[in-house]
């Protein structure tokens, strides 16, 4: 059942690509540099509804193997909810994360071909030096650093992209970055990364 959803907050995401990922500014048409891409993504929802349900202060997280080139679909998703989250909480993000509801995600919908399921289980999303460390216990130990700029200093940023998730992100690698689950061990550590701010609503 449709229904109004709106979440915003900060995302990140490491991946088994060399640094910088291609699939970003290819908006999923180039051929990951590994050929395939595995990864895994966390969210930090700062404020969000949908409909009646308050989506505030929520994590989210989700396992992504993918056979190919991003646009050509055939997805294997797994979906990790905060474990406070409620009942009518826990429906909304996983139409929300599946795309069934429209928005931003909405097109993976149409890309996913293997669902392997919900897990709540406790998400630490939280700032590390420069970067954001994630942890599911016994799942995924993350950390993503940004790469330093010119000179040393600042920040590798892309800008006014047309990427799904959001037009700005920083580049980084992983720091740390591995995941164990539903059939997957990856160490994905100083592979590609990146994070950013993303504002989604749908549909």
């Amino acid at each position: 059942m449709a229904f109004l959803w709106k979440i915003t907050g900060d995302f990140m995401l490491s991946c088994n690509c060399d640094v910088y990922c291609p699939c970003v500014l290819s908006l999923g048409k180039a051929r990951p540099s590994q050929g395939v891409c595995y990864s895994w993504w966390g969210f930090r929802i700062a404020q969000g509804h949908a409909g009646p349900a308050s989506l505030d202060g929520l994590n989210v997280a989700l396992l992504l193997d993918v056979p190919g080139p991003m646009g050509e679909g055939n997805w294997t998703l797994g979906l990790y909810l905060d474990e406070r989250a409620s009942p009518p909480a826990v429906e909304a993000l996983t139409e929300i994360f599946t795309g069934k509801v429209g928005g931003p995600p909405g097109w993976w919908s149409v890309m996913t071909a293997t669902f392997l399921g919900t897990k709540r289980v406790p998400i630490t999303f939280e700032p590390e030096g420069r970067g954001w460390r994630l942890v599911i216990p016994k799942i995924v130990d993350g950390v993503v650093e940004p790469l330093p700029g010119a000179g040393g200093d600042g920040l590798v940023r892309i800008t006014n992209s047309r990427y799904f998730v959001t037009p700005d992100l920083v580049v980084c690698a992983g720091k740390k970055s591995r995941i164990h689950d539903w059939g997957r061990n990856w160490d994905l550590t100083g592979r590609s990364a990146e994070y950013g701010h993303f504002d989604w609503s749908g549909p």
